[in-house]
């Protein structure tokens, strides 16, 4: 009886210390080699995880959890700002939100843990579990519309296994970082296998940096990207609504560029409702200087149910009619209100928080300049860049080729936290998965461009008004992941997880 209170304190303070691992986890993915640095924190993890006093199904889901709510808890505090700041909802309620997303991601953590239950090989275990992790966060992108933010693989932009991203995608990092991190944690026992395992995964990933499948076409643009520094409170006062579109048709207007952009909802008003002759002048602009220009504004849309709001990608071009992108992947709350949760909005005061979906299958935006090939840019709007899968998809499958990527973004929403930088991370993955360079046109930051390495180029301060101005080299070709999407890295995880519950049956 005292060994099995002894055992549960000690597992008690084993669910603690994995909580607290968590949070240094999210942590790490901050740091400039935070990929590096998640390593060896997440090879303790499994350390901690596979030596309990009490092993059981029930108690490795209650470590999975805890780790997964240290590490979604700190990651995510920032929708705080939005709920509470921004959009004026109760602190506790707001607080309670946090907490509740922060569960509901650590699920995924959770099953992914149990495959150290129920798969116990000396040599299979790490891969089942890498594997195990690549399903759940496959899961954690598609299930109730998907939510994959602070997975493993952006924060392996700045680690040993991003040059697997062009081939694989992200989830092909995410199973190099748990399946090596779990040889880590088992060096002490099966040091010959665990330490060829690791140095052969990062030679070869290393090895991989040196294929393109993406090369320069044409001359450089010459790009503006405009950043306004508008706070979100101020968005739906009809005063602040007439200085920002004042600032950013003077910003437009006040030099010409073969691609101008300015951020989501840059022009926070229906685009019906905007001032006379404004789109009219912007197009005349256009013709005149041969600029193009993307403008955020709220899209209409009619239907038999009466006129829908979009959040749309307006674009101008010299002599030509109008092009639109409409948002396809919705925010959940912020862009459509889930059945049964309209309570829940109405605690959160925003307008317009319930916008039509954009078809998936839109073209892209085709940058016309004269006497010159035009240069095709796929626009992702804010949430968007997190789906790597689907950006994929959209360039594998465009009517025509893509050279460029082009996020258009407002993260005012959440206030001076670590929310634009770990969204700078996601579009540095985006470009290295689909080797073509990116625009990212923000409100308050980060607005930046990066090259088809994903590396920044050039980047506005956050929290400035301010344009940036330079030369950006388009690229044509698609990468393996272009082609071939999740399906190679979901595949092998699929297999490997029939191969460790046959092994475990026979055991």
């Amino acid at each position: 009886m005292i060994d099995l209170q002894s055992a549960r304190l000690r597992n008690s303070a084993n669910v603690l210390l994995l909580f607290f691992l968590g949070a240094l986890l999210a942590t790490a993915a901050e740091l400039p080699y935070g990929g590096w640095v998640q390593i060896p924190i997440l090879s303790l993890i499994w350390w901690r995880m596979g030596n309990q006093s009490l092993p059981s199904i029930k108690n490795q889901f209650i470590s999975g959890m805890s780790f997964g709510l240290g590490y979604f808890v700190l990651g995510l505090w920032w929708i705080y700002i939005s709920l509470h700041d921004v959009g004026g909802m109760h602190g506790a309620l707001s607080c309670f939100a946090v907490f509740l997303l922060a569960a509901g991601m650590a699920l995924y953590f959770s099953g992914a843990s149990l495959s150290l239950c129920l798969a116990r090989h000396k040599h299979l275990t790490g891969l089942v579990l890498a594997a195990s992790w690549v399903v759940m966060e496959y899961l954690r992108s598609v299930v109730f519309t998907g939510f994959p933010w602070m997975g493993f693989a952006e924060a392996q932009f700045n680690g040993p296994f991003a040059p697997v991203a062009p081939f694989f995608g992200g989830l092909a990092c995410t199973f190099l970082v748990v399946w090596v991190s779990w040889e880590i944690s088992q060096l002490k026992k099966n040091i010959f296998f665990s330490g060829a395992c690791i140095i052969s995964a990062i030679a070869l990933a290393q090895l991989a940096g040196f294929w393109t499948f993406t090369k320069p076409i044409g001359e450089p643009l010459n790009v503006r990207l405009i950043q306004g520094n508008f706070e979100q409170s101020l968005k739906f006062n009809p005063q602040a609504i007439e200085e920002q579109l004042s600032f950013y048709t003077n910003a437009i207007e006040s030099q010409s560029a073969d691609l101008i952009i300015t951020p989501e909802t840059a022009y926070p008003w229906p685009q019906s409702n905007l001032p006379i002759g404004l789109l009219g002048s912007l197009q005349q602009f256009s013709n005149n200087t041969s600029s193009n220009i993307l403008l955020g504004v709220i899209g209409e849309t009619g239907n038999s149910a009466g006129v829908q709001y979009t959040n749309r990608a307006l674009g101008l071009s010299p002599n030509a009619q109008s092009y639109q992108y409409d948002k396809s992947h919705l925010v959940p709350f912020g862009e459509f209100i889930p059945p049964g949760f309209h309570w829940f909005v109405n605690a959160f005061n925003v307008p317009m928080s319930d916008f039509a979906r954009g078809k998936q299958d839109q073209a892209p935006f085709s940058i016309i300049r004269l006497g010159k090939d035009a240069i095709h840019a796929v626009i992702t709007i804010c949430y968007e860049d997190i789906f790597g899968g689907e950006l994929a998809s959209r360039i594998h499958h465009s009517s025509q080729p893509v050279n460029l990527l082009i996020n258009m973004t407002n993260l005012a929403w959440f206030g001076d936290s670590q929310a634009p930088a770990q969204q700078l991370r996601l579009s540095q993955l985006r470009s290295l998965e689909t080797g073509l360079p990116a625009l990212r046109a923000t409100n308050t930051g980060i607005t930046a461009v990066l090259g088809p390495d994903g590396k920044v180029m050039s980047q506005l301060d956050e929290f400035t008004q301010g344009v940036l101005n330079l030369k950006i080299q388009a690229y044509s070709g698609k990468t393996p992941y272009v082609l071939w999407g999740n399906a190679p890295i979901l595949s092998l995880s699929c297999l490997l997880l029939i191969l460790g519950l046959i092994r475990q049956k026979r055991i």
